[in-house]
């Protein structure tokens, strides 16, 4: 087997949370051995270069380009797999080697990157979301027309259920077709027809028979949630939180507790104001709760025990620009390295697939990013990716092979 060193880099260590210099072995793919003066066949210079683990976005939709509805009605059926490919391709080269992604990506999308016929970061897939009649994820709206963001096809079925017995069967059809993450909304949104995000969704039999059925397919529960919605998620056993405003103390108290992760996804904020701000077609009562007063709850879960992952939302912000995400969290109460450990081992952790990614670490996947300039410094860090390497193949290299 050929050897690769990866030489002189300056290394963030996700354990430690610091950055210091060393050498990097790849064989086969997989991280054999981190130092000073290793050995390989061939060698990658990264001196005065930061490198980092791999990134990880645990909230992204690959399928989706944009949140007006309108328009995406407008659009021929499967375009949404060839935009889908180029998204892949763009949170790539973004540094993101894997995704949780949260609706609209199938199983078809998760074997054709695993096999190597399209370009992107591995993936999760949670097909859909589920919701309750009139909740988040009802593409209903008061006109009576039917305008579904995710359109419901034989890879991802229809999700709108109510009470326990629908949702066993709902989550078994998920499960068949695929899913490796149960999705819910357990509150009103902002970018849907129905209530806002105060408003909680589903009962507490109904998410407890969610969290029940995907264990018993050895699956976890992520839940679009805010306020008394994220409560009774938390209450009920859910993994995650997604979004999470309005969290009060008592609810960061269980999350802190029972290690319910919080999953913040501040870059969508930005990008729903930024889309107001140019334009974007809004219906009125949507823009009334886009640019309604909004608390975010990531420093007091910070100052509460809460875990943190990094998620983006993505393409509420843009598609390859997933590290914006990174300056929003040190904004918000992180330091740069606890931001950089929220999208490293905190999030391989959340999805399970610490083992194997997330760190620096021999006997790990080499994902590689290397950056210009201070791994420590996030700022602007996604224009600085100089090269990405997934499981030691060069995926992305910014002198080379921009994606348009």
């Amino acid at each position: 087997m050929k050897r690769t060193v990866f030489r002189g880099g300056n290394l963030f260590d996700a354990v430690s949370l610091t950055a210091e210099s060393a050498d990097i072995s790849v064989e086969n793919g997989w991280i054999v051995d981190v130092g000073s003066g290793l050995d390989g066949d061939e060698e990658v210079d990264c001196t005065g270069r930061g490198v980092l683990p791999g990134l990880i976005d645990c909230h992204v939709h690959l399928t989706m380009t944009g949140s007006d509805v309108v328009e995406s009605a407008q659009q021929p059926f499967s375009l949404q797999f060839y935009e889908g490919a180029r998204n892949m391709a763009k949170t790539l080269a973004a540094g993101v080697t894997t995704v949780r992604d949260a609706a609209g990506a199938d199983l078809g999308m998760r074997v054709a990157q695993e096999r190597g016929l399209i370009p992107g970061p591995r993936m999760q897939i949670s097909l859909n979301m589920l919701s309750q009649t009139g909740g988040h994820g009802d593409p209903w709206w008061p006109s009576t027309c039917v305008l579904d963001l995710l359109p419901p096809h034989p890879g991802r079925p229809p999700v709108i259920v109510d009470g326990p017995e629908e949702i066993r069967r709902k989550i078994r059809e998920l499960v068949r077709a695929g899913a490796d993450v149960i999705k819910v909304a357990t509150s009103g949104g902002v970018v849907s027809s129905g209530a806002g995000p105060r408003i909680p969704h589903f009962r507490d039999d109904e998410i407890s028979m969610m969290v029940t059925e995907a264990a018993a397919a050895g699956l976890h529960v992520m839940a679009h949630a805010h306020g008394e919605g994220a409560k009774a998620a938390v209450r009920n056993g859910v993994r995650s939180i997604e979004h999470g405003h309005f969290l009060d103390d008592e609810t960061l108290a269980m999350m802190a507790e029972r290690g319910t992760w919080l999953v913040p996804t501040l870059s969508a904020g930005v990008g729903l104001r930024q889309a107001i701000e140019a334009g974007v077609p809004y219906p009125e009562h949507i823009v009334e709760k886009i640019q309604a007063p909004s608390e975010s709850s990531v420093r007091r879960a910070v100052d509460a025990g809460v875990r943190i992952a990094m998620g983006t939302d993505a393409p509420l912000y843009p598609h390859g620009e997933n590290l914006l995400e990174l300056e929003l969290l040190v904004e918000h109460g992180l330091s740069p390295a606890d931001a950089l450990h929220a999208a490293t081992l905190s999030a391989a952790e959340l999805m399970g697939l610490e083992a194997t990614l997330g760190s620096l670490t021999p006997g790990k996947r080499a994902d590689l990013v290397v950056v210009d300039g201070d791994p420590l410094d996030v700022h602007d860090l996604g224009k600085r990716v100089l090269a990405v390497y997934q499981d030691g193949r060069a995926v992305h290299v910014a002198d080379r092979d921009p994606v348009s």
